[in-house]
């Protein structure tokens, strides 16, 4: 629920970072406070295995008006740690951002004057140059590519972006596990906006997103949001059928033409293994389907909360 006070929300989930939150939290202070706005910054601890929630609760203490924080039981991924924060957050503008510092909030700003000045209900911070790893940069650009085929745009998202609170209101119905924060934002505005920023290297530590968790966010944005996977496997199954009735056509006139050729083994096992993997894929594919619909119906949790310490009382809670 909005508060009148608040201006701005910072929403960051926090995994193996307890080295870099102290910077983090001085030099968003340092930001937000020539904003001359009232600003609140939330921390989700994401079931982080260091010393992130003591440093967490530290924070907290220093300044409860202005830092709030939230320990998760275990770790639920990014964008679930993010429908966490985005629960609680108060401000009439939600920044999301990585608890790396390869999010100078220095950038704020630039991301606040976009969205005012161009009134859109999104606006992404779209790096210059992204500092990752050769195959980080290779899974972001697959999901990029997948998130603008599925929602036909060309802006590219990211996790640097700022949110206007009707629209954070608008997504904060769906609360069930296989989360994809971007897409649920574009399944409900097309008023969304990019704008350049910094983006530095990543002062320690490795990334949370391996190239195979980045795959599985893809495969979230296929099957959440598009039915492009059954999609292809039925015209797949299609140009299969077709092709092997032309082939049959073909050889129906050769026999009653005479010319029957003798039928080769390599042939007949090649087309029984095309045949057998495009059938096994097309299961693969509605079976996945057909397991998230099943985990979500017996309700597997998009979140639960082990404790949160926000103003200046402490409370503990374990709901989702």
């Amino acid at each position: 629920m909005n508060s009148a006070g608040t201006d701005i929300s910072i929403v960051i989930p926090v995994y193996r970072s307890s080295r870099l939150l102290q910077q983090l939290v001085q030099r968003l202070m340092a930001a937000l406070n020539e904003q001359d706005a009232q600003y609140e910054i939330l921390f989700v601890d994401d079931g982080s295995p260091d010393d992130s929630w003591k440093v967490l609760a530290a924070l907290h203490a220093s300044d409860p008006h202005h830092i709030s924080v939230i320990r998760l039981m275990r770790n639920f991924g990014q964008h679930n740690a993010l429908m966490c924060g985005l629960r609680h957050a108060q401000g009439r503008y939600v920044v999301t951002m990585d608890d790396d510092l390869q999010h100078p909030p220095e950038e704020i700003p630039k991301l606040l004057k976009a969205i005012e000045e161009t009134q859109a209900d999104l606006v992404y911070g779209v790096p210059k140059r992204k500092e990752h790893q050769a195959w980080r940069n290779l899974g972001s650009r697959l999901v990029t590519a997948f998130y603008r085929l599925v929602f036909r745009t060309r802006v590219q998202p990211s996790a640097f972006r700022i949110i206007r609170r009707e629209l954070v209101d608008a997504i904060l119905s769906y609360n069930l596990n296989y989360t994809y924060i971007d897409g649920l934002l574009a399944w409900n505005t097309q008023r969304i906006e990019q704008v350049e920023v910094e983006h530095c290297p990543r002062k320690t530590g490795r990334s949370g997103y391996s190239l195979s968790k980045l795959v599985v966010l893809a495969l979230n944005l296929f099957t959440n949001f598009s039915l492009l996977p059954l999609q292809a496997v039925s015209v797949t199954g299609f140009l299969a059928a077709f092709a092997g009735l032309a082939l049959g056509t073909y050889y129906l006139g050769r026999y009653l033409f005479g010319a029957v050729a003798v039928p080769g083994y390599a042939s007949t096992i090649v087309a029984v293994l095309v045949l057998g993997g495009l059938q096994l894929l097309a299961l693969g594919v509605m079976g996945e389907y057909l397991g998230r619909v099943h985990l979500n119906i017996n309700r597997k949790p998009q979140y639960t909360i082990r404790e949160i310490r926000t103003g200046a009382s402490n409370c503990d809670s374990a709901g989702s």
